[in-house]
């Protein structure tokens, strides 16, 4: 642990640990769930190991007599501790004295929720400040506050390191081997989807060339509103035995259930009355990189377009939709320390789009366009005026998240910031 990188994560376990008794850390494998939370403990139960689940189940009140604070580790594998936790809080409330970590969704879920209780917290890959990836000068923090934040930084980050980027993953043990080493590292990570994950959710996967070849088009999907029976077209193109809907929404709830799919839901506008707002969300997997490597791209393949097999769910340049990709994940981390919310916003003719709205608990936002350039044109903001024309004053900022080398803001107000620029 001597290696370890800080996560922004850590932060708000700073500050929530003091308050709360027991805290819940979920999130797809290898996201570093496990090395952030024992950190921060003196006692751990690791549950992945079958001896260790079952002298808990035989006495689970060992949480109590060992010293605090505990580590549950891949609680969703013995789902009774649960709420054996729950009611240890009941009994006594001791700030920091539970964490809990989760792989997956139990199948057997806990009797009680947790509510009130247990507080849980999304922890996502790696975004680029955690990556050390160049020094933040751009916090999306300041830009919820709506105070008109300076806009100001460089940087030496271009398009071909974050394509890099995209194709390394945020996964911590993954990112920094071999290229080729790592490539059989995601490789093994996707087929452990298919082969183990799956079956110990309760889902025997008859087919597994289907499922892999659905979660391809999926992946080519990445960043779009896409629907459903296009992705299943895109992944049995040619074929005549396609699943049904019933196996493809298993699919999608089975990999939620892992954690490994976040989409990006329609921004539905509280105070301001839209009317053709489209509802669909916006698809993407818990990292950009999995969505890569099922597509077969590395970072030369993406920069030249020569994605060799990808499913074509539409027109355009699979490094755009990663790239976008890549800085939904970094906002997904940020908006959520901020206490803030992700979305997207499309009119249902497709006449407006805004690629990702950060909305504040009080409901006003930061609008943000991913742009895979170094400059931005007047045409670039078209969408972002036309909202800030809409919703005036609920519109905190405007941002263009490019590839370029400066942060700035533009005459008319929008800021301008290359994503390796973006902080919490």
């Amino acid at each position: 642990m001597g290696d370890y990188v800080r996560r922004v994560i850590d932060a708000e376990l700073d500050e929530l640990l003091p308050g709360l008794t027991a805290t819940a850390l979920e999130g797809p494998r290898a996201v570093g769930k496990t090395v952030t939370a024992a950190r921060r403990a003196n006692s751990v139960f690791a549950l992945d190991d079958p001896v260790q689940r079952k002298l808990l189940a035989a006495e689970p009140l060992r949480i109590e007599a060992v010293e605090p604070p505990v580590l549950v580790d891949e609680w969703q594998l013995y789902p009774g501790i649960w709420d054996t936790v729950r009611r240890s809080v009941d009994r006594e409330q001791v700030p920091g004295r539970y964490l809990l970590t989760g792989s997956a969704a139990p199948i057997q879920a806990p009797m009680h929720t947790g509510a009130g209780r247990i507080v849980s917290l999304r922890m996502r890959p790696m975004s680029l400040a955690e990556r050390l990836v160049a020094p933040p000068t751009v916090s999306l923090r300041r830009l919820l506050d709506g105070d008109n934040a300076t806009i100001d930084g460089e940087t030496t980050v271009g398009l071909s390191q974050y394509a890099d980027e995209i194709v390394r993953s945020g996964f911590p043990g993954i990112r920094d081997l071999p290229p080729k080493v790592r490539r059989a590292q995601l490789d093994a990570y996707i087929n452990r989807i298919v082969a183990r994950d799956f079956p110990e959710q309760g889902h025997q996967v008859r087919k597994p060339q289907t499922l892999r070849a659905w979660l391809a088009a999926y992946a080519a999907a990445t960043a779009t509103t896409a629907s459903y029976t296009s992705i299943l077209d895109a992944a049995t193109a040619g074929g005549t035995d396609k699943p049904g809907k019933d196996t493809t929404m298993a699919y999608r709830d089975v990999l939620a259930q892992l954690w490994l799919l976040e989409p990006v839901p329609a921004w539905l506008p509280f105070r301001n009355q839209f009317t053709r707002l489209g509802s669909a969300p916006k698809h993407h997997l818990a990292d950009p990189a999995l969505a890569a490597r099922l597509l077969g791209a590395d970072a030369g393949a993406l920069l030249d377009g020569t994605a060799a097999g990808s499913p074509r769910v539409r027109d355009g340049v699979l490094l755009g939709q990663l790239f976008e990709a890549l800085v939904t994940l970094d906002l997904q981390v940020y908006a959520q320390a901020a206490e803030a919310r992700l979305h997207h916003l499309r009119t249902r003719n497709g006449d407006h789009e805004v690629d990702l709205i950060v909305e504040r608990a009080d409901h006003r936002i930061v609008a943000v366009e991913v742009k895979l350039a170094q400059q931005v044109e007047d045409s670039d903001v078209v969408h972002l005026k036309w909202l800030r024309d809409q919703i005036g004053p609920d519109l905190l900022d405007a941002v263009v998240i490019t590839t370029g080398p400066y942060a700035y803001r533009r005459p008319d107000g929008i800021a301008v910031v290359p994503a390796a620029l973006l902080g919490p």
